[in-house]
């Protein structure tokens, strides 16, 4: 009989997990890389296709990760304190689904054992965005798909 250990997002609350689990979470999607407006009347928040000049538009990865705040002072980082309250993360974020008592999605590389498994998926912004500096007005630049969990629809 071979007993196995649950994975520790399962098992784990979000202040128990080491550094390294917390940020092996994130699917690198990109989409919390986007810019976002906000409707001040209404607090309503719409999502863009406008890409921080930092997001590497290939792998979705920050190329400032370790040293984002100092280019990007409002970038926003997330802790295992302010991840229920920032009502403004993708729906598919694993962050976001773990806290609203939702498993990781079969796609995630931690379920499916494959490193690009969310870019097979369709589920990043890989070759959907424009760098911030060649945007323009981003009202000209608002998308539906960055807050829809479904791969079909990305």
């Amino acid at each position: 009989m071979t007993i196995t250990q649950a994975p520790f997002w399962k098992h784990k609350s979000f202040a128990e997990m080491t550094r390294e689990e917390w940020e092996s979470l994130c699917d690198g999607c990109g989409k919390c890389c986007l810019h976002k407006l906000e409707d001040e009347d209404e607090g309503t928040i719409y999502y863009t296709d406008v890409a921080c000049r930092f997001l590497d538009h290939k792998t979705c990865r920050c190329e400032k990760y370790m040293e984002r705040r100092r280019y990007v002072p409002n970038c926003a980082v997330l802790t295992p304190k302010n991840i229920g309250v920032i009502e403004w993360m993708p729906a598919s974020c694993a962050y976001r689904m773990l806290a609203e008592g939702k498993d990781l999605a079969p796609w995630h590389p931690l379920v499916s054992g494959k490193a690009g498994s969310m870019h097979d998926a369709g589920m990043t912004v890989a070759g959907r965005v424009v760098c911030e500096r060649d945007a323009g007005d981003f009202e000209d630049h608002l998308v539906n798909w960055p807050n829809d969990d479904s791969p079909e629809k990305a």
